[in-house]
């Protein structure tokens, strides 16, 4: 007989074939959304120093950007505007000729096969980085929301096929839903960043979008990152709002919200692997410490084996050929 017990795991791994065969999670380019940073002008395309590989880009470089993304395999871009204007109500994010709007309408052209979701919030709108409208030095919540509602319905005016409010104000998933269907765009789904946390993770974002807080930080709507049975209250009051998807973000620091969120809900769950989690992988490929692609890949794995269904990553554009 025997020392071994009859089921030895190596078995199905001994070939690639095997391994695919048994694989429990599964990663395609079609579950990955691809940031995009939209910016005044033409011809324009300015690489982000704290993030390799990621520029921020005019409307005509956006659609054809959109083009080759397309063509590589991803389905989604989230569009980040930076507008011409700033003032301390963001009512450029309000403008139906805004970057925004008119980088629809461009891709819709460029990439019509392409999932169109829009960022609503307004840090990069706003002279002072915060999002929202500020009384008294803080974000005064509920006149925020009928700008948000606006821009929102700014975005499906202009062919947005998914909305995402990642402000974190108290209400703004109703707002919107609200705004939407009296507009008559009861059909166009949200996807809220329901947890939010206030992460060291976004510095490169903010270098990105031109939203860096010009005083302060954003502790007093983001949420503490030690939370999160308060993740789930979050969570559960944008379901009851009207959210169609919910978010987690940071993604590889906040794996055990995103299991706790799926099997609390059974909801869609997105989740969002931000700038600073780029960059980490990026300086240390540089460095020549790991293998970008491999390591990239197996942060992805963890996110979707955490529960997330769809992720948000700067890793879109680079993965998408690999995964097909």
């Amino acid at each position: 007989m025997s020392r071994f017990p009859a089921y030895r795991p190596r078995r199905m791994r001994r070939t690639e074939a095997l391994r695919r065969l048994v694989r429990e999670t599964r990663l395609s380019a079609e579950q990955l959304i691809q940031p995009l940073f939209v910016v005044p002008g033409t011809n324009v395309e300015r690489p982000v120093a704290a993030m390799p590989g990621v520029a921020q880009l005019s409307v005509d470089r956006t659609a054809e950007e959109c083009r080759r993304l397309a063509d590589r395999g991803v389905s989604a871009v989230i569009l980040f505007g930076i507008p011409e204007r700033k003032d301390s109500h963001g009512s450029s994010a309000i403008d139906p000729d805004g970057v925004v709007p008119r980088a629809l309408a461009a891709i819709r052209r460029a990439a019509p096969g392409l999932l169109r979701v829009t960022d609503v919030c307004l840090c990069e709108y706003t002279d002072h980085g915060h999002c929202g409208i500020l009384r008294e030095g803080d974000v005064d919540n509920d006149p925020t929301l009928e700008v948000l509602a606006g821009e929102a319905l700014a975005h499906a005016r202009a062919g947005a096929d998914l909305v995402a409010p990642s402000d974190m104000m108290d209400g703004r998933v109703g707002a919107i839903r609200r705004a939407l269907d009296l507009a008559g765009f009861e059909h166009l789904p949200i996807m809220s960043y329901a947890a939010k946390f206030a992460s060291g993770l976004y510095g490169p974002f903010r270098e990105a979008a031109g939203s860096t807080p010009a005083f302060g930080d954003r502790r007093s709507y983001q949420m503490d990152p030690a939370n999160a049975d308060e993740a789930l209250r979050e969570v559960a009051l944008d379901i009851e709002e009207g959210a169609d998807v919910v978010m987690v973000k940071p993604a590889s620091l906040y794996l055990d919200v995103i299991r706790r969120v799926k099997e609390r809900f059974g909801w869609p769950v997105a989740a969002y692997q931000v700038s600073g989690e780029y960059a980490m992988v990026k300086a240390a490929a540089a460095n020549g410490w790991i293998d970008e692609a491999r390591v990239a890949e197996e942060s992805l794995l963890a996110i979707r084996r955490a529960g997330a269904d769809v992720i948000v990553t700067y890793f879109a554009r680079e993965l998408a050929g690999r995964l097909r």
